[in-house]
């Protein structure tokens, strides 16, 4: 049977629809994606540790009594030839930093850079910072001297503004005035044209720890415990052309200013840039993208006792 066939098969058995109606579906949600993209990457992750001989299990989500503190992650592992058992964690990357952080603005595009200039494999930090990045855009970004040089804001925004809008003229009214007769979806496609441009030549890689709160996981904030699992990976593909893992140990990370037991939400991990069509990734120390460098770093008193691990043996539901 060829895979298409299975899946036809899968999806007829399963979901009782036609393939037709479950891609139709699956298109127009994207929670579904989300959720599939997810499995996916666990799935990828698992192999990747199984081919550097690690031994690999799913922790189980539903425990029998109260989950275990320092088992919050994904998945357990333990290096071959070793008795000593681990947790790891898997996440993605944030799929809308750019747009978060509104870099497409050329003002705050500076100073973005600016603040993490040290992640910027282009920038020499034994000279002056702000230089150097003006440079870089102008060689690289040049729209944003011509036709991206105005401000834009988002629809809300501008509607709120010129509600209230000041006497007074202002860069900021007159930046306004420039969108005022535009649309939510006009103003929409000028920013993704921008984001566009922007992810030809560079791309954020941003975490985005969020957790919940309750008694039985003992956090204090809605992020992890930073002793809640062994090792942080990250997968970087919503920035990069594959599927490709980075590793953390969150003992290494820096900790939240509300509870130094916690992670924060988010961490700029680096950039891609993209050079002559090919990546090339920048990242901080504290990320490795060789799983056994991470690996060396534990401390064998946080192994997590065998005895307390809970294995998810559950049933496939569909079989091969």
């Amino acid at each position: 049977m060829t895979i298409f066939k299975k899946i036809e098969k899968f999806v007829s058995d399963v979901f009782k629809t036609t393939l037709e109606i479950f891609f139709e579906a699956l298109r127009l949600s994207p929670n579904a994606q989300g959720y599939v993209s997810g499995s996916i990457t666990e799935l990828l992750l698992k192999n990747h540790l199984v081919n550097l001989n690690y031994l690999v299990h799913r922790i189980r989500e539903k425990w029998e009594g109260k989950k275990h503190p320092n088992h919050h992650g994904d998945f357990y592992f333990q290096q071959e030839n070793s008795d000593l058992w681990y947790v790891l964690e898997s996440k993605g990357v944030k799929s809308n930093s750019e747009k978060w952080h509104k870099l497409y603005n050329k003002e705050k595009l500076e100073k973005f850079l600016f603040n993490h200039s040290e992640k910027f494999i282009k920038i020499n930090q034994d000279e002056e910072i702000e230089p150097q990045i003006s440079k870089w855009i102008d060689e690289n970004l040049p729209k944003f001297n011509t036709s991206y040089a105005s401000t834009l804001y988002d629809y809300e925004e501008k509607e709120k503004y010129l509600k209230n809008k000041p006497k007074r003229e202002t860069n900021k009214s007159r930046a306004i005035d420039l969108l005022k007769d535009y649309t939510r979806d006009e103003i929409n496609e000028m920013i993704n044209q921008r984001l566009e441009y922007i992810a030809s030549k560079i791309r954020v890689l941003e975490t985005h720890f969020v957790s919940g709160t309750s008694g039985s996981n003992e956090r204090t904030q809605a992020t992890p415990r930073k002793n809640e699992f062994n090792a942080i990976s990250i997968d970087i593909f919503l920035r990069y052309s594959e599927h490709k893992f980075l590793f953390a140990n969150p003992q290494h990370l820096e900790s939240s200013s509300a509870d130094t037991n916690h992670l924060q939400q988010n961490y700029i991990i680096g950039f891609v840039f993209i050079e002559n069509k090919k990546e090339v990734l920048s990242i901080t120390d504290e990320w490795f993208e060789n799983f056994q460098d991470i690996y060396e770093t534990f401390d064998k008193e946080d192994a997590i006792n065998e005895d307390e691990m809970q294995i998810d043996n559950r049933n496939v539901i569909y079989p091969e």
